[in-house]
């Protein structure tokens, strides 16, 4: 049980929208704030409640177009776009507990070393290369994924209904 209909709409093609903007942009704000601590001084602790929020509306999408899945035409398209939806979820957690990472590792050098944020010690550096690169992999991952979903979403849309001419009656 849960959100299926919005005001007579499928709730899917509602809450599609929060995944396709929330998720690529917690994985910019997750590269940036990874790479540079001016950035994550500037986030704090939104960064990880971001990544909340993108990861609550993975699940909550995916359950609504199970819901819609059930109540449109099964064909490839459909089940292509089910399955790659399916595969979001995993990103998404990883952009969360990177997030989390991240905050985390930033306020304790923050309370270990207070006015000295981004300082080079030994330590520091390898730390914030290792947590830049693991953030691109899973922040390019994750946006390539809502990519990949939404292509194939669009596909099993408009397969059908679409024209690349103009229909002769409407001009």
């Amino acid at each position: 049980m849960g959100l299926d209909l919005i005001n007579g709409l499928p709730a899917h093609v509602l809450f599609v929208h929060a995944v396709v903007i929330l998720v690529p942009l917690t994985a910019l704000a997750l590269i940036l704030c990874s790479a540079l601590p001016s950035v994550m001084r500037r986030f704090g602790l939104v960064l990880p409640a971001l990544a909340l929020v993108s990861l609550i509306s993975v699940p909550l999408t995916t359950n609504a177009g199970e819901w819609l899945e059930r109540h449109v035409d099964s064909n490839a398209l459909v089940r292509e776009h089910a399955e790659l939806g399916d595969e979001l979820l995993p990103w998404a957690i990883a952009l969360f507990l990177m997030a989390a990472a991240v905050w985390w590792s930033y306020r304790r050098a923050v309370r270990r070393t207070p006015g000295t944020v981004g300082s080079t010690s030994a330590v520091a550096i390898p730390l914030r290369i290792t947590a830049a690169v693991l953030s691109l992999v899973i922040g390019v991952g994750a946006g390539v994924q809502v990519y990949r979903i939404g292509d194939s979403g669009a596909k099993a849309a408009w397969h059908d209904g679409y024209s690349a001419t103009a229909h002769p009656d409407r001009d």
